[in-house]
């Protein structure tokens, strides 16, 4: 099939209509999306994950933290809502076991003692509240300092609507690698009407919904194509790690050009 959209670098990739539908409460300036990397730089992108919860007072300093990372052609920036926190008098609608079991592993894997929120996990490697940007872009700049070919996956739309994503040989040596796609809306407000954020709008930026396994990679040439389309205000990206939860060894975004 035809490929219509792609992920590559110099793509055709516009601003977004940040509210998409009633469920994000409030209505915004579009976001600028920019052209993302192609397969193979050395220069990214670069994985920033938020573990949070609406039911958090501490996480919406972080949480506006990931807004700016999700500008930034970069990085790919995803928050992933815990369910944890849910008790506490607000139930975060984003939050998920699946979510929850993904930080867990992070923990067990970088040998935290205990999840928190909030929590950025750099590139599969360190993690920080997020709460502070000079502590993330120390992270950030450590990763980068590491250097060599990345395995960034190219992600491209179809002309059924359906999401291709490529992968070309990459040395991975005598280990595998996961490669999991997630699906996230871009932007959310919500007003909280109780719990610790009572009162409060908070804003939400790339809520991942859905979490997808595609494969385990022995690390040759490789192509997926996913039934999945995307909605208005979504974006999807795919990162490529270290098998169980190990370091991030390449990823990518797709935030499709929506009218309004």
């Amino acid at each position: 099939m035809k490929s219509v959209l792609t992920s590559r670098r110099g793509a055709l990739l516009g601003g977004i209509a940040a509210a998409a539908g009633t469920a994000l409460g409030g209505r915004f300036a579009p976001l600028a999306a920019q052209p993302l990397a192609k397969q193979g730089t050395v220069d990214g992108p670069w994985a920033v994950e938020l573990f949070t919860s609406q039911g958090c007072s501490s996480c919406p300093p972080a949480d506006a933290n990931l807004g700016a990372l999700a500008r930034r052609a970069d990085i790919v920036a995803l928050a992933f809502h815990v369910d944890y926190w849910d008790y506490i008098g607000w139930r975060d609608k984003f939050a998920s076991r699946e979510t929850t079991e993904r930080q867990r592993a992070y923990a067990r894997v970088l040998k935290q003692r205990y999840v928190y929120t909030p929590e950025m996990v750099v590139e599969g490697q360190a993690h920080e509240t997020g709460r502070e940007r000079g502590d993330i872009e120390a992270l950030l700049a450590k990763a980068q300092k590491k250097g060599g070919p990345r395995a960034t996956p190219e992600l491209s739309l179809v002309s059924d609507g359906s999401l291709r994503v490529q992968l070309q040989p990459y040395a991975l040596g005598a280990g595998s690698a996961d490669v999991t796609l997630m699906v996230y809306d871009r932007r959310h407000a919500t007003p909280v009407a109780s719990g610790e954020n009572q009162g409060r709008m908070l804003e939400d930026f790339n809520v991942v919904r859905r979490m997808k396994s595609l494969a385990r990679w022995d690390g040759s040439a490789a192509s997926w194509t996913v039934a999945e389309r995307l909605q208005s205000g979504q974006g999807a990206a795919v990162i490529v790690q270290g098998a169980d939860h190990g370091p991030v060894l390449g990823c990518n975004k797709l935030e499709p050009m929506v009218s309004g």
